[in-house]
């Protein structure tokens, strides 16, 4: 295939992400990306992709939107926000407008990349509920803008895959910074061996962020390696589900 027309496209002025207090990390252009993929998707923008992605089956049920069906992590069905449960969604894009929140009758906060999804959120979510939504701060896994021992739960569904475990490891340690004693962190993780896995690497790179297919063996070596213990596991169509505790 060609070379990847998004790397053309993206340019300083149009990063939806910056971050001036950590201006120097590494992780910073990549994690532009992913918000720019991702402001675009939310902005109804139009992709650029070669002929041959858009023969690919896989593109046609994203652009029908039946591929989101299939693939969503449903972190509720291990995890479920329990009323009045400090609860952290990160990475949350418009998670507190399609999910059941206030039947949850859990406190929501949440964090993003994505300026698109954070405006949103933070315009609409207190009108649906003021008690429980608690707002959205523009920023990265790797560095919450959060407090010491915050959360009971923590929640990072769809975005693991867009980064190296080096990364992760490093959200992991931030997770448990902000999670009290006892506290659950549920995220989801690409599994390689999934039938779907490489069409939809191909098509996720192409929409604008790389994905990473890393063993899930290296994936459990670095959660053990970082002190959390596996305590609920689910596997779906294209990720796995893991509850972990520190």
């Amino acid at each position: 295939m060609s070379e990847k027309p998004y790397q053309k496209r993206l340019s300083t002025s149009q990063t939806p992400y910056t971050s001036n207090v950590h201006h120097s990390d590494k992780w910073q252009q990549q994690i532009a990306q992913v918000a720019y993929r991702f402001n675009q998707q939310y902005q109804n923008q139009s992709f650029e992709l070669p002929t041959e992605v858009q023969a690919m089956p896989i593109f046609r049920e994203w652009i029908t939107g039946i591929l989101a069906g299939r693939i969503v992590s449903p972190f509720w069905e291990i995890a479920q926000p329990q009323k009045n449960q400090h609860c952290l969604d990160i990475g949350c894009g418009v998670s507190f407008l399609i999910y059941p929140w206030r039947d949850w009758q859990a406190f929501f906060y949440g964090q993003e990349v994505s300026n698109v999804a954070r405006d949103t959120l933070n315009s609409r979510g207190s009108q649906l509920n003021s008690k429980l939504f608690k707002g959205v701060a523009l920023g990265a896994a790797h560095h919450l803008n959060y407090s010491l021992d915050q959360f009971d739960l923590a929640i990072a569904t769809g975005f693991s895959c867009y980064f190296p475990l080096e990364y992760w490891n490093a959200v992991l340690v931030e997770v448990k910074r902000v999670l009290k004693p006892g506290g659950q962190f549920v995220f989801d993780i690409l599994n390689p061996e999934q039938p779907l896995a490489e069409d939809w690497a191909v098509l996720e790179t192409y929409l604008g962020a790389e994905v990473f297919l890393e063993p899930v063996a290296e994936w459990e070596k670095m959660i053990k390696a970082v002190g959390a213990k596996v305590v609920a596991q689910q596997s779906g169509e294209l990720f796995d589900l893991y509850k972990v505790r520190f």
